[in-house]
């Protein structure tokens, strides 16, 4: 199952590119599969952004939370941390909304709980951590890689359903798409870190985008309502960035060439969607230069499908 993947190992090898495996799926049947080294569970980073996304979308469609409900209505006791040191009360993070967040549009130049910072930490309660800096603009202005954004999102979720992301997408999500005991981390006080941290295989984050491209549906049933699908994978928000970092972002989702969308993380992790084409494209990787590993799917995967 690798001829349609011919073209994209030769280019991959040619620039020693370090890729550990690859899945493509076409009109619901895994149609290629490659792996270097065995397919065990690896950290995706911020693919895990995506996931977390899922289950937001799972707590708006239980009555449990809106795209409209703010940092201040979920946590009250640390709505007044920042009112002196704000500029202007349109500057406090009580007026982040869920929406801000998932389009990391929620004000900050230099986003909070970045690996290095999450770890430098001695405060352990990250939500009043992040609730306790003033903003440098409003809300909703700009779209500014966060992974803070989605630590909060995660946290907002456990708050208002009362239980962690992790658990609350186990039956709804891992279990009906075959990943048991999924491992993901979690912050000193027990939040699912939602912006990093979640550990599957390339077997698994394919079915994942399967399921994406399904429209929510897998195996006849609806994991995730198909409208928030829709609205997660369409263009919110403007960026900037080389090619496929300057499409625009969705909710926790980033556009890209060719009428697609993708979850993606660190170090070349992808799960790339192509509607058009029906097709999935699942990528894990130990490699830095991600745009160039996209290139050789546009050149190599894509005239194929």
């Amino acid at each position: 199952m690798t001829a349609i993947l011919d073209r994209f190992l030769l280019d991959i090898r040619q620039a020693a590119f370090n890729i550990h495996s690859v899945r493509v799926w076409r009109q619901g049947e895994q149609v290629a599969s490659w792996d270097q080294t065995a397919d065990v569970r690896r950290p995706q980073h911020s693919i895990s952004k995506s996931f977390t996304c899922m289950a937001v979308g799972l707590a708006i469609a239980n009555y449990k939370l809106s795209l409209d409900t703010t940092l201040g209505e979920v946590f009250p006791a640390y709505a007044e941390l920042v009112k002196a040191a704000a500029p202007a009360p349109s500057h406090q993070p009580s007026r982040i909304t869920v929406k801000h967040l998932l389009t990391m549009s929620s004000g900050h130049d230099s986003p909070p709980l970045w690996a290095e910072e999450r770890a430098a930490l001695t405060e352990k309660d990250w939500v009043k951590y992040y609730m306790s800096l003033p903003l440098d603009r409003s809300p909703g202005s700009r779209f500014t890689y966060s992974s803070g954004d989605s630590f909060m999102l995660s946290a907002i979720v456990q708050a208002c359903v009362g239980c962690s992301v992790q658990e609350y997408l186990r039956p709804r999500l891992f279990e009906p798409l075959g990943m048991k005991d999924v491992d993901w981390e979690s912050s000193p006080l027990g939040v699912t870190l939602g912006c990093a941290g979640l550990s599957i295989s390339n077997e698994e984050l394919s079915r994942f985008g399967q399921m994406l491209l399904q429209r929510g549906s897998w195996q006849g049933k609806q994991l995730v309502p198909e409208e928030w699908i829709a609205l997660a994978t369409s263009r919110h928000i403007a960026n900037a960035g080389s090619l496929d970092w300057s499409m625009g972002y969705g909710y926790q989702f980033w556009m890209c060439s060719h009428n697609a969308y993708r979850a993606d993380g660190a170090h070349g992790q992808f799960c790339i969607i192509i509607p058009e084409k029906e097709a999935v494209i699942a990528i894990n990787s130990e490699e830095d230069r991600m745009q160039d590993i996209l290139h050789c799917v546009w050149q190599g995967i894509l005239p194929l499908l």
